[in-house]
């Protein structure tokens, strides 16, 4: 199914039939940098190029003119450099690194960054970021401290793994780079598998300063090119093996950095313009922020031209020079007025600041780089860095530590986002960070503390992006903190997420295929004429949703849903856009095209069910979190969950993918328990309302009840459970007792008078007459089904039901029938009444048609029939007018749709085949030429009726499973058939060749092809016709003209040896293996069937008795007096049925809302057990020591550090003491002072004085 689309996907992505074709079009776009004109680097004595480069290499030279003058005495990649395709890109092997291949491209470092972040999320499959982190500074062989390491290890990946962060590096085995890779490679191997795609390391080096550059070089490309790293102990300008890509930036130099500079601005400023989420459907762009570890002079430059650009940049403080600079810029530098408006243009300084701050900045650069040239230009980048100072944060983290630094990354975020100004936007931003990361922890922890009151507004943009982008604890969490769900799920909505699909998932493409179903009957309309399919999404519509008829909208999702539940539930979402349930599927594709020309009005209207709504989209795209929770917050829980069920196994049916289709049935069963819990919780607080809850009509599920939709859903544990069964019992028995013995009623069905004793056990009549008034209390009492009433009978009823109740009393009055009509009805309109008078009339069927077939059987006309075989005539005329009621008059569906469901049925199936083969049967036999034919079709039908007496004895107990476990092992003897059909035809075809050298005879031919060796496995084996020894003397000829007139073949001795061989291998092979395998089948079958076998037939037990419960109550041939009281009833009288109210109920108003309160109730309770036995498993218990392990190691280590401090003040206090006391000898042995008394010492406590005095 899903083949067309990945052409589709193919097709427009430049891919084919291998990866050098994927990627064949790269030199075609991207290109490279060589210097072409060599320029003297005076420091080299002539040999080298400023570029690096040394003069072989280059095809002119810059010289002095005829006057002496240079020409050119600097360097300049744009003027001295020309571009030419590339001829580096591709798959990179880490020679003896044994992991996957990276992927890698030389490319100018003019090029055009949206190339290549195409490139990359495109064609080279890396995920989109939610977050991308450019890690500056800490080149070279410089060492790295100890902590930023470990901020790098416990904090930056640990970030990006919960964010799923792009992180950007200088992609070589050196400095801070190398430690990030060390740090992404050792997450990898301890995260789980799940999670090692979310952390991207994306190494950004200089081409000319790569080690071993030339083992890329490849014009075709490499795929893959293998490179061999030296010296991995040590620093090195090797590419770092733990990146996943590398953009090798070539500005034309040689072993020169700084050339990725510009083009690393340049794709952090278009990466931090794009869209999260799917299809760029987050509510945010991807946030983009510098880490500045350490750097020299250099990087002050960069960091301007990057502010400027209003990236935001974090700081490690004490991490190096360049760092520790800024941190010391914004921290002590006295604040002045500054014009913050508009920063300073490229190249000037600052006009308004004063000379004092200059000279202060000044006294900074010299004192943290010395050795720096041009001081003017970098006390110029520092005074534009600090007047960008808001997009600066700096870290202490010797101080802090790497604990919370995803905190940290986050509110350096939204401290440098552009669209704050103003405390309530600040939040906002913050929570759109949050969302797109995925941190649902910092969203508690840090904005829904009870210290905020979210709005609508506020809340709006994030959900939708919570909701395309899979985040259910989001939801959760908005839905629980200020949003309303009526408020927010409108039909527009509710049409744009549909639009957000993806484009790999089953649901998009059933979607994709109405759409253009509508789309090619809207052709004929003016506006849509010569209409193109489109995708069912864009960037645009999956925001604002649908807005012209070429897009998603309802329909296309109501059709889907009608596929997939069937004739169970009325068309979904029919109601806003004005058709009528029982439209043609033509006329409504018109009327909806001609809606979405004008005004869509019902785009505005609230959903009138959103949990439900959203239940369902969750479902179509087989989210099992989100599916559950919108489950938890529906109506109706027990149908939702059936629902969900039946539309994940129909959803399993058609998905290609073998992992998807696990999940969909795992998924399916999942709410299939969930189903049967929560019944049985119901059915533990008040039997009566569960089995009303059974058979309720729902008007959020199309009219649909919980056992219409169990049996679609194919949900055989649910129809087990006790309570669905003792319903159906219930209703199998009518107004009789349920222990009534079968004798009692096959003597009552003979014998009608002894309705009127009390051979059978009736319900008391009083309790007919308290029915009603017992349902309603029942009604007025706790929700919760316990004696502690939660609602008193005077909070439910009201005046307009006690005017119902005395109406209902009333009319019970009025409708009393005398004690004869109404026994008698009670006891012939019991479902089990009319099984069992269908059952000893079938038997009297079967005795009368066997009596005729062979002893009354007359010749055709006029001889023949006899009177016994016209009542056979009129018994199966009978059986047909039955069918016909059953197709055409049961249900509320189409015509079509009816006929369809009657043919589903197997056993529907067997009645039309007898009825084909009897009406077969009686033509034929009405005429001598066809007589005989007749006959013989008449007997093969008999056998057909009586088949039929297996679904009868389908409702017994003990013969049900096993008419199950017989169906199951009917599967089995296809698959024997297939390999003994196989060895068949290969015994008898060469037995038959090698036994008779001409028999053209095709009757001979067929018998000793295929029926002989069939007899042989059963020992009929004629050794007197095979074995040479033991030959019979029969009068045969071996002349071909006899032969061929009819004469007996003679048998050929030639190969008899190897007769009598292939005869022991066939029999070895069919007796022993074949007929074994099929006894291993058949008790594997046996064995699987038996442990669910009591499930299996409580479910075929349901349709027997929903079968037999809409039958007329007399049996054929007397069926055909019900069928006309029917008819005048139905369509004379027109007088509605009553027993269609035992399968199928509408409740209105206060009652429907009692029940589904309480539904609610049981449900909440169910899920309160479950969460409390989750809470108390081992697992749960393990997980929350851990955490408490982990709070108490963390103050401990609080506890040694406050430790260390004290032992320091200490430390420093008693060296204070001692030089006091050292101040103090001196003073009095000098002249300066008279000597005099000291003054008396303060108190301290023993082990001070120890420690002073020692």
């Amino acid at each position: 199914m899903k083949e067309p689309q990945r052409e589709r996907d193919r097709e427009g992505g430049h891919v084919g039939s291998s990866k050098e074709n994927d990627q064949s079009w790269i030199p075609k776009i991207l290109r490279k940098r060589v210097c072409t004109t060599f320029v003297e680097d005076s420091f080299s004595n002539g040999a080298l190029c400023q570029c690096g480069g040394v003069r072989e290499v280059h095809d002119s030279v810059a010289t002095a003119d005829f006057f002496g003058a240079a020409i050119v005495t600097q360097w300049d990649s744009r003027q001295h450099s020309s571009e030419c395709p590339t001829d580096a890109y591709g798959e990179l092997e880490f020679a003896g690194a044994g992991r996957k291949h990276s992927h890698f491209l030389r490319l100018s470092c003019d090029t055009s960054p949206q190339i290549v972040y195409t490139l990359m999320t495109v064609h080279w499959g890396l995920p989109l970021p939610n977050l991308v982190v450019s890690v500056v500074g800490g080149e070279g062989h410089e060492k790295v401290k100890t902590w930023v390491r470990d901020v790098l290890r416990n904090g930056l990946v640990r970030a990006a793994q919960s964010t799923g962060a792009w992180i950007l590096t200088g992609g070589l085995r050196e400095g801070v780079t190398r430690c990030v890779g060390e740090a992404v490679r050792d997450h990898g191997s301890a995260a789980p598998a799940i999670s090692k795609k979310k952390v991207i390391a994306v190494g950004l080096a200089p081409w000319g300063l790569v080690h071993n550059r030339q083992q890329l070089v490849n014009a075709q490309g490499s795929f893959p090119a293998r490179y061999y790293v030296q010296n991995t102990s040590r620093d090195s300008c090797c590419l770092d093996n733990n990146c996943q890509a590398f953009l090798l930036v070539d500005d034309g130099t040689v072993g020169r950095r700084g050339g990725e500079t510009a083009f690393c601005g340049s794709l952090e400023d278009y990466i931090s313009h794009q869209r999260t989420g799917i299809w760029g459907s987050g509510s945010i762009e991807i946030p983009v922020l510098c880490m500045l570890i350490s750097g020299d002079a250099n990087m002050l430059e960069r960091l301007d031209v990057s502010l400027r650009k209003a990236t935001p940049w974090l700081v490690l403080a004490g991490s190096g020079p360049a760092a520790d600079f800024i941190s010391d810029l914004l921290d002590n530098l006295s604040s002045v007025s500054l014009s913050t408006s508009s920063p300073p243009a490229e190249g000037e300084a600052a006009e308004g600041l004063s000379a004092e701050l200059r000279d202060k900045v000044r006294d900074k650069v010299q004192r943290y780089f010395p050795a720096a040239a041009e001081l003017e230009k970098l006390v110029d980048s520092a005074l534009s860095i600090y007047q960008n100072r808001e997009f600066i944060t700096v870290f202490h983290g010797e101080k802090e530590g790497s604990d919370d630094f995803d905190i940290v990354l986050l509110k350096a975020l939204v401290r440098a986002s552009k669209g704050v100004s103003s405390e309530a936007m600040k939040y906002t931003e913050e929570l759109k960070l949050a969302v797109a990361w995925n941190r649902v922890d910092i969203a508690k922890t840090e904005l829904f503390n009870g210290d905020l009151q979210w709005k609508y507004e506020d809340l709006e943009d994030s959900m939708t992006d919570a909701l395309i982008n899979n985040k259910p604890q989001f939801v959760r969490l908005f839905c629980e903190n200020g949003l309303n769900i009526l408020d927010y799920l409108t039909y527009r909505h509710l049409e744009s997420l549909y639009c957000s699909l993806s484009d790999s998932s089953l649901a998009y493409i059933l979607l994709q295929r109405h759409l253009s179903e509508r789309q090619s009957l809207g052709g004929s309309l003016p506006n849509l004429h010569g209409a193109q399919t489109v995708p069912l999404k864009s960037l645009q519509s999956a925001l604002t949703g649908p807005a012209s008829a070429m897009e998603l909208n309802l329909y296309e999702v109501s059709r889907l849903l009608w596929d997939l539940l069937g004739d169970v539930c009325q068309p979904f979402y029919y109601g806003p856009l004005g058709l009528n349930p029982s439209t043609g599927t033509r006329k409504a594709l018109k009327q909806v095209n001609k809606m979405l020309l004008g005004e869509c009005m019902y785009q505005d209207q609230r959903c009138l069910s959103p949990w439900a709504a959203l239940f369902i989209w969750a479902i179509l795209q087989n989210r099992r979190e989100m599916a559950i929770y919108f489950w938890e917050m529906a109506g109706e829980s027990v149908l939702s969950a059936l629902g969900g069920c039946k539309m994940l196994r129909e959803l399993s049916k058609l998905e290609s993918e073998t992992e998807t289709k696990l999940a969909m049935k795992e998924l399916a069963q999942t709410f299939e328990n969930l189903a049967h819990d929560v019944f049985g919780e119901c059915y533990q607080s008040n039997e009566s309302r569960s089995f009303t809850l059974l058979i309720r009509k729902s008007p959020v599920w199309g009219g649909a009840t919980c056992l219409q939709m169990a049996t679609a859903a194919d949900a055989r544990q649910f129809f087990s459970h006790d309570g669905v069964q003792s319903l159906l019992s219930q209703i199998w028995w009518g107004d009789m007792e349920r222990s009534t013995e079968v004798w009692k009623l096959v003597l009552t069905f003979f014998l009608p008078p002894l309705i009127y004793t009390n051979l059978i056990s009736f319900r008391a009549q009083e309790e007919e007459d308290k029915s009603v008034e017992v349902h309603h209390g029942r009604d007025a009492d706790s929700l919760d089904g316990n004696d502690a009433t939660v609602f008193s009978l005077a909070d439910i009823q009201n005046e307009e039901e006690s005017e119902e109740l005395r109406a209902r009393k009333e009319k019970l009055k009025d409708s009393k029938r005398p004690f004869i009509v109404s026994r008698w009805t009670q006891f012939w309109y019991s479902p089990v009444t009319s099984f069992l008078g269908n059952v000893l009339m079938y038997f009297l069927f079967l005795y009368l048609f066997a009596y005729v077939l062979l002893v009354d059987f007359k010749p055709p006309p006029p001889d023949g029939p006899s009177t016994l075989e016209f009542v056979l005539y009129f018994w199966v005329f009978t059986f047909v007018c039955e069918e016909i009621r059953q197709t055409f008059f049961v249900g509320s569906t189409f015509v079509l749709q009816r006929m369809r469901n009657y043919i589903q049925d197997v056993w529907n199936k067997c009645d039309l085949t007898a009825i084909t083969l009897f009406t077969l049967a009686l033509c034929c036999r009405m005429f001598p030429w066809s007589y005989d034919v007749g006959r013989a079709v008449m007997a093969i039908d008999f056998m057909v009726f009586t088949l039929r007496l297996i679904h009868i004895f389908a409702v017994h107990k003990q013969l049900g499973p096993k008419i199950i476990i017989v169906g199951k092992m009917m599967k089995d003897v296809f698959f024997f058939l297939f390999f003994l059909a196989v060895w068949l035809l290969a015994y008898g075809v060469t037995n038959q060749a090698l036994l008779y050298s001409y028999d053209p005879r095709p009757g001979w031919i067929f018998r000793r092809v295929f029926y002989r060796p069939y007899l042989h496995i059963f020992g009929q084996i004629p050794i007197h016709e095979m074995d040479a020894d033991k030959l019979v003397e029969v009068p045969c000829t071996n002349n071909a003209t006899l032969i061929e007139a009819g004469e007996e073949p003679c048998m050929s001795t030639y190969s008899n040896w190897l007769v009598v061989i292939l005869l022991v291998i066939y029999l070895l092979f069919t007796n022993i293996v074949l007929v074994n395998l099929l006894i291993a089948m058949f008790s594997h079958t046996f064995s699987k069937v038996q442990e669910h076998s009591d499930t299996y037939w409580k479910f075929q037990r349901y349709n027997l008795i929903k079968e037999y419960h809409s039958r007329p109550c007399l049996a054929p041939p007397f069926i055909i007096i019900s069928h006309l009281h029917l008819f005048i009833k139905r369509f004379y009288y027109q007088i509605p049925s009553v027993k269609i109210k035992h399968f199928v109920l509408e409740l209105r108003g206060k009652t429907a809302s009692c029940l589904n309160t309480w539904e609610a109730i049981q449900k909440e309770n169910h899920l309160s057990a479950q969460n409390k036995q989750q809470r108390e498993t081992d697992t749960v218990r393990i997980k929350c020591t851990s955490v408490k392990v982990d709070s108490v190691l963390k103050q401990m280590a609080e506890i040694r550090d406050h430790d260390r401090r004290l032992r320091l003040l200490e430390t420093e206090l008693e060296y204070c003491c001692s030089a006091l006391s050292w101040m103090t000898d001196a003073l009095s042995q000098s002249n300066l002072i008279k000597a005099g008394h000291l003054p008396s010492a303060p108190q301290r406590s023993d082990s001070t004085g120890s420690k002073l005095t020692s």
